[in-house]
């Protein structure tokens, strides 16, 4: 197993679907990285030398920011909006969707489930 970045990336995987295992690191910037390095994607992690992995992982962690680093970068960018209490922070804080969807109907994913309001009405019977 290949280690870049910190991540330890399978053997069996193509290599323009193994990079994308990398937190930053997606389809287009895995093919962007590929073409740099002038390796072929579609041959096996397995199959490369060390020579090539070394330049994989040369190019990525000097050009590019990714894992902890990326991490780092977005969590300063919520908190930030948190602390100028801007909207896009307000919803953040309250865990709502954050880029204008509704809320009314949807967004059970975000917000979570539904708390009743009040409590659950007795029915009393005569014995």
């Amino acid at each position: 197993m290949a280690r870049i970045a910190g991540v330890e990336l399978s053997d069996n995987k193509k290599v323009k679907i193994a990079i994308t295992y990398i937190f930053g690191i997606g389809d287009t910037l895995a093919k962007e990285i590929l073409e740099k390095t002038k390796i072929d994607g579609e041959a096996k992690l397995k199959d490369l030398s060390d020579d090539d992995i070394e330049k994989l992982r040369r190019t990525i962690e000097d050009n590019y920011q990714v894992e902890g680093e990326l991490r780092q970068v977005v969590f300063r960018n919520i908190k930030r909006l948190k602390e100028i209490r801007c909207y896009r922070g307000i919803m953040h804080k309250r865990g709502l969707p954050v880029r204008g969807q509704r809320t009314r109907h949807n967004a059970h994913t975000r917000k979570g489930k539904s708390q009743a309001v009040g409590g659950l009405k007795r029915v009393l019977t005569k014995t």
